[in-house]
Formats: structure tokens, C-alpha cells, sequence
């Protein structure tokens, strides 16, 4: 609550109706700015039946799209919803706000110059393996969120795959259990296994790039780019890599990567 702008709070009080994800959590940001609009609720299953019900108002009244924490449409709804309103000339604006992304790279100690943000840490155990030989080639600080149940697992990868990579883990942004280890990963494992308080909470890691690393660029044709969106509408991201691979005779970490890239878009 503390980080949210006075122009925001001016936003919401001018606004007609409030998009938001959770009605119940947001009601407790805007009980606190004395703010009363009509709230509607908005998330990843329900996105595309809002806009459908909303449409017809959204040139004659000031709608505002606010996230349960952090940053509108970053690994939260919204995207399609500005899509259409894009699409559609209906006008969009945006008002700042507190982002964990942002927060973590400048209290990281790791170049800002050029970085990369990839959403949510992949789900299984392979999948994380894959995406850690990804960030090997790799010369672009690397930023992505973990949840505490899966940060223990992500170290013992790092230590693994990464040790002489610099990396900070970015504990509860902004929070009153604001928190940054920062150093290779078995200097920060330790930590984390020392101090089981440590892996309570949502964390933003940054990792630092392979500045010794010259990437080659990999053109994917556009027939496998149709073919890659296609399977991963039925298939996990592993198991579409592993088919396009053997189908297209293109290397897996290239696949992987593009791979990576259209899932974001959906």
C-alpha cells in the first residue's frame, strides 16, 4: 500500500469501474484511499468473457486495471483486455506503479544494460534443467519469479550448471521481509538451507549474463513457428521442444528458446 503513487490514487477515484483480480484483496488497498467504484474481476480464465461484457462501455467510461501486487499484465492478466482496447482505438494509458522486476535488477548488483525477463521459473525438475542450460549461452542478465517451494530446487541446478555465475535472489520486494542474497549459488544455498525463514515468500532472481558467450542467431522458420504454437496449445513446452527437435533436425536449445518466446505470448 505503501508504494502506490498519488497519481494512481487520483486515477482510481476518477475512474467509473475498477478491473482488478481478486475484488476481496483489492477492497483492502481501496478501503485505505477511501475509493468506492463497482469492481470487476479479471483473471486468466475469465479474460476474454469480461471483454466481451464490457466492450460496448469501454469508449464511454473510465475503466482502470489494477493487480493484486506489483504491476499490471507482468505474469498478470490484462494483455488481451489492452490488446483489444488497441485494437479497437479505444485510447489506453498507463500509470506507473511498484514492480518487482524493475525492483529486484536495481538492488541486484548486476549490469542493467541489457536484460531479459522470463516470467515464471518452468514447473518440473527437467524443465528447470533446460532452462538453466539456457541461461548458459546466454549474455543478457536473466531475470525470472520463483515460488518458495521451488527456490531449493533451482539453487541445487545453478550450483550445478551455473557455480561461477553471479546471481541474486530477491526475497519479498518492497515488503516489510524484504530480503537480497547475492553471490554464486552455493554461497547463496547456504543461506537458504541455514535459515529455513529464508525460503518463505516470493522471490525475483537475477542472473548474471555470459559476457564471454558470442551468440549465434538461429533463424526458425516460419512453418516451425506455426508448428511449435501449435503442439504447445496439447503439449508441455519439454515435450514440444523434444518433437520439434526431431522433426525440424534443429537443435534443442535453439527450439527451447523460441519456444519460450511464444509461450510468453499467449
Amino acid at each position: 500500500m505503501g508504494d502506490i503513487s498519488f497519481r494512481a490514487i487520483e486515477t482510481l477515484k476518477n475512474t467509473d469501474f475498477i478491473i482488478c483480480e481478486n475484488p476481496k484483496h483489492s477492497l483492502k488497498l481501496l478501503s485505505k484511499f477511501d475509493i468506492k467504484k463497482k469492481l470487476i474481476a479479471l483473471h486468466d480464465h475469465n479474460e476474454q468473457i469480461v471483454i466481451e461484457e464490457i466492450k460496448e462501455k469501454l469508449n464511454k467510461k473510465v475503466f482502470s486495471l489494477i493487480s493484486d501486487a506489483g504491476s499490471p499484465l507482468i505474469s498478470d492478466p490484462g494483455y488481451k483486455l489492452v490488446r483489444f482496447c488497441i485494437q479497437n482505438d479505444i485510447y489506453v494509458t498507463v500509470v506507473p506503479g511498484a514492480s518487482s522486476v524493475t525492483s529486484a535488477l536495481q538492488i541486484s548488483s548486476i549490469p542493467t544494460d541489457k536484460y531479459i525477463f522470463y516470467g515464471f521459473l518452468p514447473k518440473s525438475k527437467n524443465s528447470i534443467v533446460e532452462f538453466i542450460e539456457l541461461l548458459k549461452k546466454n549474455n543478457l542478465t536473466s531475470i525470472f519469479f520463483v515460488s518458495s517451494h521451488k527456490i531449493l530446487s533451482l539453487l541445487d541446478v545453478m550450483m550445478i550448471k551455473l557455480p561461477k555465475r553471479k546471481m541474486a535472489i530477491c526475497k519479498e520486494m518492497t515488503k516489510i521481509n524484504e530480503k537480497v542474497f547475492v553471490g554464486f549459488p552455493a554461497v547463496v544455498s547456504e543461506k537458504f538451507k541455514n535459515d529455513k525463514k529464508n525460503k518463505l515468500g516470493e522471490f525475483v532472481i537475477v542472473v548474471e549474463g555470459n559476457k564471454s558467450f558470442k551468440e549465434k542467431n538461429v533463424n526458425i522458420p516460419t512453418l516451425i513457428e506455426d508448428i511449435i504454437k501449435k503442439l504447445l496449445r496439447k503439449f508441455s513446452l519439454t515435450d514440444t521442444v523434444e518433437i520439434v527437435h526431431k522433426i525440424g533436425n534443429i537443435g534443442k536449445k535453439e527450439v527451447y528458446k523460441k519456444a519460450l518466446e511464444l509461450q510468453n505470448e499467449k
